[in-house]
């Protein structure tokens, strides 16, 4: 391995696991929190079992998702974890292999590596109920639009991470400058 993989999996490799821990340990706090809670817990108008944190637009609910983004489920199951295990070891090649001059583009992989491997992490290590081939990821941050009555898909830090790293990694496609090679020396 070179130095400079070396260098970049020291000072990024750790960005992941701190957002990964994040994940994991929001989701679990969150979790905890409502079970051993009940009394803190209200009632929106749909019947969701909510905590509010900043009533009533924004509050945490425990949802388990058996799908990807939206509890949409068009994927095999085998196929959908087998994906986030493929592009979980993707991005963290990209993570140690990404040129350290394109800042953005490694922290958008970081991001979304921590995100996928948040996701990965419940899969393969929740309970599995109703049959289930792997777990349930837990989402439990819930944005409701009382203007609307409607509430945004509920989501975790994860899905946070994943979202934001690809937001950089477009806005890096369209408004990133090319990084070119150093002017090779005129042959005579």
């Amino acid at each position: 391995m070179n130095d400079g993989i070396a260098r970049r999996i020291v000072t990024r490799l750790p960005w992941v696991v701190a957002l990964l821990v994040l994940d994991l340990w929001s989701k679990h706090a969150v979790f905890a929190y409502m079970d051993a809670h009940p009394e803190a817990l209200s009632f929106d108008p749909h019947f969701h079992r909510r905590w509010e944190i900043f009533p009533p637009w924004f509050a945490f609910m425990q949802s388990w998702n058996p799908g990807m983004a939206w509890g949409m489920e068009f994927l095999p199951p085998w196929l959908l974890v087998g994906g986030r295990v493929v592009a979980s070891a993707f991005l963290l090649w990209l993570v140690a292999t990404t040129p350290r001059a394109k800042r953005w583009l490694a922290a958008s992989f970081v991001l979304i590596a921590a995100g996928a491997m948040g996701n990965l992490y419940d899969n393969l290590f929740m309970p599995r109920v109703d049959g289930r081939p792997f777990g349930m990821v837990r989402d439990f941050i819930d944005v409701y639009f009382t203007i609307w009555d409607w509430h945004f898909h509920t989501f975790n830090v994860a899905d946070s991470c994943i979202t934001v790293g690809a937001v950089i990694l477009f806005a890096t496609g369209i408004f990133g400058k090319d990084e070119k090679a150093p002017d090779a020396p005129a042959s005579a």
